[in-house]
């Protein structure tokens, strides 16, 4: 997992079981159907419904600098092959406000769009080795963070900026090697201008960053899901305005456990390696968030 490509060609994401059961309930962190912090090629969607609604809130915790970020979204499913979604940034400063500190950069939260369609449903054809493939945005307004707040903090008023992914992505449930233990691969490619999904602010211009992950589906107690996951999405290589800061690849290592079948509620955890020293070393800027977590809960209607 140490180097970038690796987690995308291990192909790295996550689902429960059974796989159609997952689709109308499993949010990731900007309120897309996905993992942790990537998006998957399925969609909010429900059998016998042209419009299925999911709601979810999410917390980060990211550190004394970084600090905390919490998240409400709302996606709805239309029909069996698109999504729509809305999620609001909440940001609470990190404790690191004094002279020299660094959490003054992270300002205020931001609004978050998202929109998805599959292009090629799983399975298509009955052609068991077909993976689902999507297309999908993430649009981004009001970004506050380290550049933008370096470029605004003296002007009247602060009115951030945006950005935003324009994604692709495939996702193939593989049953065939253990039918009581789905695997589920996930892999994209993204073209992004923001760094961190725009919690480091907006990156210098557009770059193509590769995204994956990997899952594995259990049964637990009275007919519970668990599902253990990892995942990898390469960032650009600095914020904007920040030449000298290297941001790595994000990974993350998270569970979801689905308590019943009968109610469509996920509760997920998980831990995240962002940034810790992102120039000159041991000696040099630290934001103290290579080691991270969080949390959601998200219910289906």
């Amino acid at each position: 997992m140490s180097h970038p490509w690796l987690g995308v060609l291990c192909g790295m994401a996550f689902l429960l079981m059974p796989v159609t059961f997952l689709h109308a309930q499993a949010l990731g962190w900007e309120g897309e159907t996905g993992v942790f912090v990537t998006p998957m090629a399925y969609t909010a969607s429900a059998d016998g419904q042209k419009l299925h609604a999911v709601t979810a809130y999410h917390y980060l915790h990211a550190g004394t600098v970084i600090g905390d970020f919490h998240e409400g979204s709302i996606e709805v499913g239309i029909g069996k092959r698109a999504e729509l979604g809305y999620t609001h940034e909440f940001h609470a400063f990190g404790s690191e406000m004094g002279t020299g500190g660094l959490s003054p950069l992270w300002q205020n939260g931001f609004e978050i769009f998202n929109g998805k369609v599959i292009l090629v449903p799983e399975n298509y054809k009955k052609n068991p080795a077909v993976p689902a493939i999507s297309v999908g945005f993430i649009a981004r307004s009001d970004v506050r963070n380290v550049g933008n707040y370096e470029e605004e903090k003296n002007t009247a008023q602060m009115g951030g900026k945006t950005d935003g992914d324009i994604y692709v992505v495939a996702t193939k449930a593989v049953t065939q090697v253990a039918k009581k233990m789905p695997i589920i691969l996930n892999v994209g490619l993204r073209g992004t201008n923001a760094e961190l999904w725009g919690m480091g602010g907006n990156a210098p211009g557009w770059e193509a960053r590769p995204f994956g992950a990997v899952a594995f589906a259990f049964t637990g107690p009275g007919k519970s899901s668990i599902i253990f996951a990892s995942e990898a999405a390469m960032q650009p290589h600095h914020p904007l305005d920040f030449p000298l800061l290297n941001i790595p690849t994000t990974l993350t290592y998270c569970t979801r456990i689905v308590p019943s079948p009968k109610h469509k509620l996920n509760i997920d955890f998980g831990v995240a390696q962002i940034a810790g020293y992102v120039m000159g070393g041991p000696t040099g800027v630290n934001l103290k968030a290579r080691v991270t977590w969080g949390s959601q809960i998200s219910y289906g209607f």
